[in-house]
């Protein structure tokens, strides 16, 4: 599988693998082992608490409900998990505009501009079938290349954290 593949397919169907916003933390675990911990997502809260597999970010809750999720494409290579890609889970960075624009075209993902992410280097579009958003990096004089691509979250409203209950 080839990585405009897997992030066509994630456009369309807003999941990659046991991942999807609001899947639950065991079911990920379960199916991809146990990740790295970046650590909280502020500096003044314990939850929600960032997590990787590679260039695979979510964002959890306290209540262990996924509630964002990123695809890192800014490096060099991105790194997903194999067991939920295939092959070893390694693929080329330095996706093109005009490339991710027509893998989404190909595989029937329709999409349109995303203007609240779209500024002066930056430009953004969102597959409308999961509101996947592409943001793109636009280097002086060159055609923009991927940066991140992420699916929205869910609207997640934690009782855990008037409750107490969680970890």
């Amino acid at each position: 599988m080839e990585i405009l593949d897997v992030l066509t397919d994630v456009a369309k169907t807003g999941r990659l693998g046991p991942v999807f916003s609001g899947a639950d933390w065991s079911d990920v675990t379960a199916a991809l082992g146990e990740p790295w911990e970046i650590g909280t997502v502020s500096r003044n809260r314990d939850w929600p608490r960032l997590f990787a597999y590679g260039d695979l970010e979510l964002s959890v809750c306290r209540c262990c409900k996924v509630t964002l999720i990123c695809i890192q494409t800014w490096r060099d290579v991105v790194e997903l998990s194999s067991s939920v890609v295939g092959g070893t889970g390694i693929f080329p960075a330095g996706l093109k505009h005009m490339d991710v624009i027509a893998a989404l075209d190909k595989a029937a993902c329709p999409w349109q501009p995303y203007p609240p992410l779209t500024f002066a280097d930056q430009y953004s579009l969102a597959a409308i079938p999961s509101g996947a958003n592409f943001t793109f990096e636009i280097p002086p004089g060159e055609e923009p290349v991927l940066n991140v691509m992420g699916l929205p979250g869910d609207g997640h409203d934690c009782s855990a954290q008037t409750t107490g209950q969680g970890h």
